[in-house]
């Protein structure tokens, strides 16, 4: 098996190492207008309340990288994404997940930034490797890499996997190492095709036995258009951390969805004497308890 890799990510203040001998990192997915109509018009309209309150709610919740996105029809997204980072900067000092298909934002965005930042995304096709992995070179970021290519999305772990190597050899002809490269191996809905989360685990597998990189994904994507899909999130990221993933991109206030990430953490000899649970479990209780 490959090196365990450690990918550092930091604000100003604030260090995060990512490293399957270390707790499950969550990034908070919830700084994103798609699909959130509330968040969109706010953003539409200059009032940026609901990205303050969304910072500071997952970081107590448990987020330790926050993911941002300012993709939002007609607005001009160099400029709104740097207003929505400095927002949330203003609020908490927690490292930023910048998430943008537009290179000319992830720049700006990367320009202003104070700290090490990781990039969502590149992926295999050849104009954003062209695009994006100069960039985070240049502004020494770390990137998330999904397995997809010019061809689509592989329908298999092993066609997976062979996109992560082209990411991760591409990277590192400019320089970035291997532990500044985390591969998104996809989670695709379980609703469209029940094989997606085997294909997904199955390539979390093969990508850590090959090159120890951290992994992430979007998490929630797997029960999408099932029904109870908080039962079917809490499950499968449980899964998915037994099989290397590391840092997976969720909402940190989705209750069962932090339990299983606490639950599968102490399970795997991550959590030194159960601190990390019993101090969720406190916490869980206070809040019942005032509500």
């Amino acid at each position: 098996m490959a090196d365990n890799l450690t990918t550092t990510v930091s604000s100003k203040s604030q260090t995060v190492e990512i490293n399957r001998s270390n707790p499950t990192v969550i990034i908070g997915e919830r700084i994103n207008p798609t699909g959130r109509k509330k968040l969109q018009a706010a953003l539409q309209e200059g009032n940026f309340e609901i990205v303050r309150s969304d910072a500071i709610a997952q970081v107590e919740a448990g987020a330790a990288i926050l993911d941002v996105n300012a993709g939002v029809p007609g607005a001009n997204e160099p400029e709104l994404l740097k207003r929505v980072m400095g927002e949330v900067i203003a609020v908490t000092d927690t490292p930023l997940c910048i998430d943008t298909a537009d290179p000319e934002a992830l720049a700006a965005a990367l320009s202003v930034y104070e700290g090490k930042a990781l990039v969502n995304s590149v992926n295999g096709e050849e104009r954003s490797l062209g695009a994006v992995l100069p960039v985070a070179k240049e502004h020494n970021a770390a990137v998330i890499g999904l397995c997809m290519d010019d061809n689509g999305i592989p329908e298999t772990p092993e066609q997976r996997l062979a996109v992560a190597d082209k990411i991760i050899e591409r990277a590192g002809k400019l320089g970035i190492p291997p532990e500044d490269i985390v591969i998104d191996p996809l989670a695709l809905t379980m609703g469209a095709d029940h094989n997606a989360g085997k294909t997904a685990l199955e390539t979390i597998g093969l990508v850590v036995e090959k090159f120890g990189v951290n992994i992430t994904m979007g998490a929630s994507n797997i029960s999408f258009g099932m029904p109870d899909r908080k039962y079917i999130n809490a499950t499968f990221i449980a899964m998915a951390i037994l099989s290397g993933l590391t840092c997976p991109i969720t909402n940190p206030l989705e209750e069962l969805v932090a339990i299983a990430v606490k639950a599968a953490d102490l399970s795997m000899g991550r959590d030194e004497y159960g601190m990390g649970w019993i101090r969720a479990y406190r916490a869980r209780e206070q809040k019942n308890a005032n509500a």
